[in-house]
């Protein structure tokens, strides 16, 4: 009786994971749809213009910008992925191991895809801090940020019971994506709508990944479970 309880709690955990990577994934549809109307025009230049008169203002902000934007860059987003999945294998977690990897190198390839189906171009550089390459929506750091570091909180946060530690943890994950996402705005790299694709893009893509990977658990769990019987 005990475990077919928890089987159906986990059911129920498990398509709560699945409405909400809907839910985000259906807040990138519709963003998109407002970018290509051009309805994101007005406040994507507001917030390019500001951004550019902070880095005007405050001359540190340009600084501390371009360090933590690396935090989501290519290279970076690489060798964390390499590094966790690595972890899960030497502690026996091979199945977390292979789902992080294929999470990250999925959604690398759906952000490429999507960049090049959209087409967007980059803010002029005139108003950038610096010259990057490549189209612009959704933002690459802000989406494969969103996917790593929300995964892996998200798979700490499951080693540790108490609610409290879980959100907090989880909510270290959100913010590092937050706060890399922040900063390709304050760079003048990206608009404010591919920062904010990017997150819905990426909580989406990360949500999808864990509800695929408690789906095949559990019925894994429940065929064993007819086996034994």
């Amino acid at each position: 009786m005990l475990p077919m309880l928890n089987l159906q709690s986990r059911a129920h955990r498990r398509w709560l994971v699945f409405a909400f990577a809907m839910l985000t994934l259906s807040g990138f549809a519709a963003l998109a749809g407002e970018m290509r109307e051009s309805d994101t025009a007005r406040w994507d230049t507001a917030a390019l213009h500001l951004a550019q008169q902070w880095r005007a203002t405050h001359p540190l902000v340009e600084a501390v910008m371009r360090e933590l934007s690396s935090l989501g860059s290519t290279p970076v987003m690489t060798l964390f992925t390499v590094l966790t999945a690595g972890y899960l294998l030497i502690v026996g977690r091979p199945a977390r191991a292979a789902a992080v990897s294929l999470a990250m190198i999925t959604a690398s390839l759906a952000v490429t895809a999507l960049k090049l189906g959209f087409g967007r171009a980059r803010p002029d550089p005139e108003f950038a801090a610096l010259v990057a390459d490549g189209l612009s929506f959704p933002s690459g750091h802000a989406s494969m940020s969103a996917v790593f570091y929300l995964t892996a909180s998200v798979l700490v946060a499951q080693r540790h019971k108490g609610l409290r530690v879980r959100a907090f943890l989880v909510g270290i994950g959100a913010f590092m994506a937050v706060l890399v996402g922040v900063t390709r705005v304050m760079l003048g790299v990206h608009w404010a709508s591919d920062v904010l694709a990017g997150w819905a893009f990426g909580a989406g893509w990360a949500a999808l990944w864990f509800w695929l990977a408690a789906h095949l658990r559990d019925t894994r769990v429940a065929r064993a479970g007819a086996d034994q019987g």
